[in-house]
């Protein structure tokens, strides 16, 4: 996600109230959000989901909806997503 540097702070903001409801949000195994080392307006959460159905389900909450309202008039790019599969884990 690409924000309007003048609005990173206002979406660290929300991301501070929202992230416990996305984190225990049905399905929802874990949340992180990075920030890129360059270009510091840049952030990526990443996620974790029980199933492709869980996720959806996240997708069409209102808590996604109050979430998305408030994110997406900060962005200064469109923004992208992905889903991937899981090819190996090292630990």
């Amino acid at each position: 996600m690409s924000f309007e540097p003048s609005k990173i702070e206002e979406f660290l903001a929300n991301f501070e109230n929202v992230k416990e409801k996305i984190r225990n949000f049905e399905g929802c195994q874990f949340l992180e959000l990075y920030r890129d080392q360059n270009s510091t307006n840049i952030f990526f959460t990443y996620s974790y989901w029980n199933s492709e159905a869980d996720l959806n389900n996240y997708r069409h909450s209102e808590l996604f909806k109050g979430v998305w309202a408030n994110t997406k008039p900060k962005f200064n790019a469109k923004p992208e997503a992905w889903s991937v599969n899981k090819i190996a884990s090292l630990k």
